[in-house]
């Protein structure tokens, strides 16, 4: 490399560390402070003059739902937590709110421990919780009674007084009833209102109640070093899925009525279907604290002007894969007798391209099944596609190569017609023609493949079976996580790296060869770029991909190396092709 390119690229690489320093800085992506109250977007509030922004306790009213002794005062009442354990899943509760504040999953793991699905839950903010009215309405906080229904099944109650819509009191009892089963994902929740004779409805302006999910989801990420991972809104409106990304302190409402809503992240999910008529759903990423992360939704439920009334919610937590969420499409598929949800539409796919992902992914759990270790499906499935590719890969590099030989020539037009470019493309026209040569004869193959390349680049990046699964004990014990060799002594300054990783390192030397195999002769003024080009962006990639899945890393570095031998033996066919042409034209002469 000559040294105006060697300046160059050091030149970039400054760039680039110091735009993460820049960034990380001065437009951190944590999140700021906020004080506990969050006040959301336009709903309607609690300060209306037919609502009320206060609830008082009144005595227990007999409860049809849970049957509990009624010698206990609620005076009497202390704050408890219960358990209940499924074969997938540990929840605990508190009786304050009757509310989750933790929910484990126990057959996926983070840091040697059930995956967390309530994450960041406080005091003031856990799982489950009601708010009386819309998103800004009054937080029901008081100590409920409890009663153990079964070994999957838990209710909490407690009663309140409020003001009728005509400024008289009416007493109610809310109940809280939890129901899960021993080996799904999904539970019901039923919010059950049961008013006394004075009672005319729960009316807070247009709202009655409103559910907040957990303040996050698991698992916990760094959202500074990690880009791959992330956490985005969903929500099914008219059979069409919809997709909200928001970024710290940000808010979001949904005046519809949504078939369900969700919040996901690379490989786990929330989803909430409701059965009783939404007024609105509020988004949130809005955090009490810059420490934590928050994607918390709101769902509000629009009034009751009945005396008693009965609402079944349904909730999704586990894994983010049609594995488990296509059931819920199918009566006969699900305990809970659902269909048609569609909740599967929350899985990330690539879009147009979802049916040829279906294909490589049928294909990679073939190879699976044959050599049970997910890194070695991916080299195969690589394998086979670069097979598949080669007609397309050597029809690309042919045209390269007689681009080659006629470079000399198209520089001769170039040069002649400088100053009249629309008689220098005239010119190249006819001398592509004569030739015989199409210039799109080279980039053809190259835009047939990129389908192919983006639905395995989603694939890899995104398939739920590489979450934990190891390829190299002690170096890639986990395909969903950059591999490791070793625990940096500190953090690299500027980038936050803590951890030493090889793979992004052979990435970067696979492309580096890559592109010193198939440059083409240039002219001296697109050689500086070319070289640019050829040394710069691996450079620029390896920042990109420090962090990447080691999947996703495996996919492109043994593509390279695959692609890096083919060119070697295409050039090598080429070189023999063409020496016996001279051949045959000398002995002509």
């Amino acid at each position: 490399m000559d040294k105006n390119t060697i300046f160059a690229i050091v030149l970039s690489t400054l760039v680039i560390v110091g735009g993460f320093t820049i960034q990380a800085k001065f437009f951190p992506t944590t999140n700021e402070p906020q004080a506990q109250k969050t006040v959301l977007p336009s709903t309607t509030t609690a300060k209306s003059s037919n609502t009320t922004s206060v609830i008082t306790d009144q005595t227990p009213v007999e409860d049809i739902i849970v049957s509990v002794p009624t010698d206990v005062s609620d005076e009497s009442l202390n704050e408890e937590t219960f358990v209940i354990d499924t074969k997938l899943a540990s929840i605990k509760f508190t009786n304050r709110g009757g509310d989750i504040v933790s929910y484990k999953l126990k057959a996926h793991t983070e840091r040697e421990e059930g995956v967390e699905m309530a994450e960041f839950v406080t005091d003031k903010n856990r799982a489950f919780s009601l708010l009386l009215g819309d998103a800004n309405g009054t937080p029901v906080d008081q100590l409920f009674k409890v009663k153990k229904i079964n070994e999957y099944s838990i209710g909490f109650y407690r009663s309140f007084s409020v003001k009728n819509q005509d400024g008289s009191t009416g007493t109610f009892t809310l109940v809280k009833q939890y129901t899960f089963l021993p080996d799904d994902y999904m539970f019901d929740l039923q919010i059950t209102v049961d008013g006394d004779s004075s009672f005319q409805g729960l009316q807070f302006g247009q709202a009655a109640y409103t559910i907040k999910t957990p303040p996050q989801i698991g698992p916990q990420w760094n959202a500074k070093q990690d880009k791959y991972e992330y956490r985005r809104f969903y929500h099914l409106l008219a059979g069409k899925k919809k997709t909200t990304t928001l970024n710290a302190g940000q808010t979001k409402l949904v005046n519809e009525s949504v078939t369900w809503a969700g919040v996901g992240g690379k490989y786990f999910t929330l989803i909430a279907l409701p059965s009783a008529p939404l007024q609105s759903v509020v988004y949130s990423a809005i955090s009490p604290n810059a420490d934590t992360s928050a994607s918390q939704i709101f769902l509000t439920r629009s009034f009751i002007n009945a005396s008693r009334n009965t609402d079944s919610w349904k909730f999704y937590i586990g894994p983010r894969t049609e594995k488990y969420l296509t059931k819920y499409n199918t009566v006969t598929n699900n305990p809970w007798k659902l269909s048609d949800t569609k909740i599967d539409m929350i899985v990330e796919s690539s879009g147009i391209l979802g049916p040829l992902e279906v294909v490589l992914k049928w294909l990679m759990e073939f190879f699976y099944k044959i050599i049970p270790n997910w890194g070695v499906s991916i080299i195969i499935l690589t394998i086979l596609m670069r097979i598949v590719l080669f007609p397309l890969t050597k029809k690309s590099s042919e045209s390269t190569l007689k681009m080659q030989e006629l470079q000399p020539k198209i520089q001769e037009i170039q040069t002649k017609y400088k100053d009249n470019s629309a008689k220098m493309n005239e010119e190249m026209a006819k001398f592509y023609k004569t030739a015989g040569y199409n210039p799109m004869s080279g980039c053809l193959p190259l835009l047939i493949q990129f389908p192919l390349i983006f639905a395995m680049y989603n694939l890899f990046n995104n398939y739920f079976e590489f979450r934990g699964a190891m390829f190299i004990p002690g170096w890639i014990p986990d395909l969903s996580q950059g591999d490791s060799v070793m625990n940096l002594p500190f953090t690299v300054p500027f980038l936050g790296w803590t951890v030493l990783r090889i793979l992004p390192v052979i990435y970067v030397i696979s492309q580096l060869l890559f592109g010193k195999v198939t440059q083409t002769p240039t002219s001296s003024q697109q050689n500086s770029s070319m070289k640019m080009m050829m040394y710069g962006m691996p450079i620029f990639f390896f920042f990109i991909f420090y962090n990447a899945p080691a999947g996703l890393l495996i996919y492109w570095t043994f593509s390279n190396i695959l692609t890096l031998g083919q060119q070697v033996l295409i050039n090598k066919m080429m070189h023999s092709k063409k020496n016996k042409k001279n051949s045959v034209l000398k002995l002509v002469k």
